[in-house]
């Protein structure tokens, strides 16, 4: 017999049966009051299930503050939490590890939030987009990395995310039909703040001296459309993605051109592509937060916040008055 091999595997299953018996012990805690267990991807379908969902629910995410989501690799009890919840709510494309953990779990009711609105399809310049077209294919329009896909960023539209909010409303209906009222009174509450946030977008946005903003990755394919600007990332839609030598040099002809006054960082993704037409073109420097997390560096502790510091950052840099 040997016993070398015999402690680390005894030592496997006793540490095994201690994360199961935890994991069962945090879900009996969490199910006592019997409020249903909603589980987000991340931070902009966290909002939504929270200002929803109210007092009925648990929210938790799988994304936590800090995280570039979609680098997201889950952990086995995240996993496991997936099947334990009553709600799954994620966004299909952004987050492949999300994508797969949630079609192999066992969770009541799962929500696509794609599936709640229209994806339209945006590129890394923001001339050659075809503004009368929209991507209805969702089986299609997904893959994150790939320029001619579908744009997952919609919660940077408010009216959009609206939309999504209305969706996700009537899901959370259906899966705690006791509470149906409460969560059409929070989701119609809830549509009202992001109506009055687009006309704030719309009013701030007039009277601008150039259309043109560049940013370090095309997260704002959605709110260039919705406003009539001309979004120009120095990457694609992936955060991942780096700019070729072309490209910089592609956006700083744009930047003499169009009169742009600013280049953007994000707070999550690398700036190194935006540090270098910056630093080349003498360019000031700004933030717009794509709002995939909220962490300190962020300017808001919530959605609506960093959303009007964002229009804040735009008017800036378009010259709005």
């Amino acid at each position: 017999m040997n016993v070398r091999r015999l402690i680390p595997a005894t030592a496997m299953v006793g540490a095994t049966a201690l994360a199961l018996v935890t994991l069962s012990a945090c879900s009996d805690k969490a199910s006592k009051d019997g409020k249903p267990q909603v589980v987000a991807s991340f931070y902009p379908m966290e909002f939504l299930a929270k200002q929803i969902g109210g007092e009925h629910v648990h929210v938790s995410t799988l994304t936590k503050p800090g995280v570039e989501p979609h680098d997201l690799e889950l952990k086995p009890r995240q996993v496991a939490e997936l099947s334990e919840a009553d709600l799954v709510v994620y966004l299909k494309g952004l987050q492949p590890s999300v994508d797969k953990a949630v079609s192999q779990s066992e969770a009541k009711h799962k929500v696509d939030a794609a599936e709640l609105t229209s994806l339209e399809k945006h590129g890394a310049g923001g001339h050659d987009h075809d503004h009368g077209t929209e991507e209805h294919d969702h089986e299609g329009g997904h893959d994150h990395g790939d320029e001619a896909g579908g744009d997952p960023h919609i919660w940077l539209d408010p009216t959009k995310y609206a939309e999504v909010a209305k969706g996700l409303g009537k899901k959370l209906a259906e899966a705690d039909p006791d509470h149906k009222a409460d969560y059409q009174k929070n989701t119609d509450a809830l549509v009202g703040k992001l109506t009055a946030l687009d006309k704030e977008f719309s009013a701030g946005l007039k009277n601008r001296t150039t259309d043109t903003f560049i940013t370090t990755h095309s997260a704002f394919g959605y709110l260039a459309e919705r406003y009539g600007l001309d979004q120009e990332g120095i990457s694609g839609i992936s955060p991942e993605a780096e700019a070729s030598p072309a490209r910089i040099k592609d956006i700083q002809q744009i930047a003499k051109k169009e009169k742009v006054s600013t280049v953007f960082f994000e707070t999550l993704a690398s700036n190194k592509g935006a540090k270098t037409v910056a630093e080349d073109t003498g360019l000031k420097t700004g933030v717009l937060d794509p709002l995939e997390g909220i962490t300190d560096k962020s300017k808001g502790d919530d959605y609506f916040a960093v959303m009007r510091a964002n229009l804040a950052a735009l008017q800036e840099a378009l010259g709005a008055k």
